[in-house]
């Protein structure tokens, strides 16, 4: 069983202090949701768990299987079975998704016989079609489209532990339930555990979580179960106000690809 440990993180960007005190855990088959308003620093998280440059942590610890996250670069994190489903996919031009995955499994020390199958399959079951399997990576590719190639390449690497960042943004109904749908299934045929950062409920609806977290202002305010979504739907999250230590970040700082 794999083991994300998150203790005491605090990190700040460009000189503003964001996260103020992350502690949670996520372990393998569970679902784990973090909710909260714009600015409240779930998308820094997900930076900083990935090691995007700019981001500094103040302290704390990140570990996975008892290896420092921290002191590895974000390349070396990904092998390691840390995997970040990206709100913002980045478009590379020149290099198709099929050599991607095939470097990636390379990488890692794993065999790409039967890749083509696989990668076949994989679209097939989240309707992704089979033709931008072989076009540039993301590429003229709609926000749906981006979306479903983002699950196929969690669906192919497999990772220990997934961060979905707003996977649900930009996705019409169909399109969030096929790939909600697979990244639960892969709870259970893999082990995934899932930290899903999202705003709303309806993404919740279809990729049940175990557990709610409430981060505003850069620190989990309240932890339960998936009644707590209903509540957070009904209510927003006034109740869980804090005053200090003051904003977390601008929309744009919480942004993981915002320029």
């Amino acid at each position: 069983m794999s083991v994300l440990q998150i203790v005491d993180l605090h990190a700040s960007v460009s000189g503003k202090k964001i996260l103020n005190g992350i502690t949670l855990a996520v372990s393998s088959g569970e679902v784990h949701a973090v909710m909260g308003p714009n600015g409240a620093g779930k998308s820094t998280l997900a930076a900083v768990l990935m090691g995007r440059p700019g981001y500094e942590v103040i302290s704390g610890s990140v570990t996975l299987d008892g290896v420092d996250m921290l002191s590895l670069p974000a390349w070396q994190r990904a092998q390691a079975g840390l995997h970040l489903v990206m709100q913002y996919p980045s478009e590379v031009p020149g290099v198709s998704l099929d050599h991607v995955m095939e470097q990636a499994l390379i990488e890692r020390g794993r065999s790409t016989e039967g890749l083509d199958q696989v990668l076949e399959s994989e679209a097939a079951r989240i309707g992704f079609s089979s033709e931008l399997l072989h076009r540039a990576l993301n590429v003229d590719l709609s926000g749906g489209e981006k979306k479903r190639n983002e699950t196929l390449q969690l669906a192919v690497l497999r990772p220990s532990i997934a961060i979905l960042d707003e996977l649900d943004s930009g996705l019409d109904i169909d399109a969030l339930r096929d790939c909600a749908s697979r990244v639960e299934a892969l709870t259970n045929e893999t082990g995934l555990g899932a930290l899903v950062i999202t705003h709303y409920n309806r993404l919740l609806e279809a990729l049940p979580p175990d557990v709610i977290h409430v981060l505003v202002k850069g620190r989990i305010v309240a932890t339960g179960g998936p009644e707590l979504a209903d509540e957070l739907e009904r209510s927003g999250y006034e109740a869980y106000a804090v005053d200090e230590p003051g904003p977390a970040s601008s929309s744009a700082l919480d942004d993981l690809f915002a320029h």
